[in-house]
């Protein structure tokens, strides 16, 4: 398995591979990998020629220090899981070949995605997100790019980003890849207690009670009983919210064709987010 490290030795592998005609695939990701993103691997996989996946920490999309510095970094160990799914590039970057010194980016005018949800508890997150994703395409040139529907608003946005930039890249959404229990896989569960794992069930129950809420219940009032349902258990609810899949606008009186409820909440100190598709 080849592993890059610089913005240079990997451009000189694309281009190697784009002289042959190869389709590129791409999973960006922050490391600490899971099933979870093997199974966007594995996509990746059946859908191009060669596959590359970036392994790199963003700190532009932290709002917490904290959180940043307690982040798992495990590059042995990610290499040699993403060689049990099949033989991939790794690129693990440092800050400097991702952000070069004269590198220019201008926050983009998203149409409000990036404030509401997510972006209303952390201000600046998806322009970082945004970002380093601008900068990871501009150096992997992939023809397929693969996004977890567990990360629901961020893939709107970086599909809203492509359209933006004209990017002549496809963004294939992949869906959420959960333990039998239901929870989520997170990198972030790395960091949560055997009770505290048994507790972040109530995530996946409350998503679900408002799914069966839609058939006799306004969103407004789904929203209504699943918050209250959910703090009969041990989290502390951030947001709870249904929003149009598109425009990200939450809905209140009347259900549309394609609805998101969207949830985060703090199992201790590990923040969770997850959501269903309704």
């Amino acid at each position: 398995m080849n592993v890059f490290h610089t913005r240079g030795s990997i451009s000189e592998a694309i281009d190697a591979l784009k002289a042959k005609g190869k389709t590129i695939g791409f999973v960006p990701t922050m490391g600490a990998l899971h099933e979870g993103h093997l199974a966007l691997v594995k996509r990746a996989i059946e859908q191009s020629d060669e596959v590359v996946v970036s392994i790199f920490v963003n700190p532009t999309q932290f709002n917490n220090s904290a959180d940043l510095e307690k982040y798992p970094r495990m590059l042995d160990r990610d290499v040699d899981l993403l060689k049990t799914v099949g033989d991939v590039i790794v690129f693990a970057p440092s800050f400097r070949d991702v952000y070069p010194e004269n590198d220019v980016f201008t926050p983009l005018n998203l149409d409000g995605l990036d404030l509401v949800l997510e972006g209303k508890f952390r201000p600046g997150h998806f322009q970082g997100v945004v970002h380093v994703v601008r900068n990871l395409f501009d150096i992997v040139r992939p023809d397929k790019a693969f996004f977890g529907l567990k990360d629901f608003q961020q893939l709107v946005i970086i599909k809203k980003m492509v359209d933006i930039l004209k990017i002549p890249i496809e963004i294939v959404p992949c869906p959420t890849t959960r333990e039998e229990s239901g929870l989520a896989l997170s990198s972030r569960n790395l960091r949560l207690s055997d009770e505290e794992r048994k507790n972040a069930l109530i995530i996946y129950r409350t998503l679900q009670l408002v799914a069966q809420l839609r058939k006799d219940h306004t969103p407004a009032e789904a929203r209504a009983k699943a918050i209250e349902y959910f703090n009969t258990g041990d989290l502390t609810l951030e947001y709870l919210e249904i929003v149009d899949s598109e425009t990200l606008e939450i809905i209140t009186f009347k259900w549309i064709e394609d609805s998101t409820c969207c949830i985060a909440a703090f199992c201790g100190e590990v923040r969770l987010i997850d959501n269903i598709q309704i």
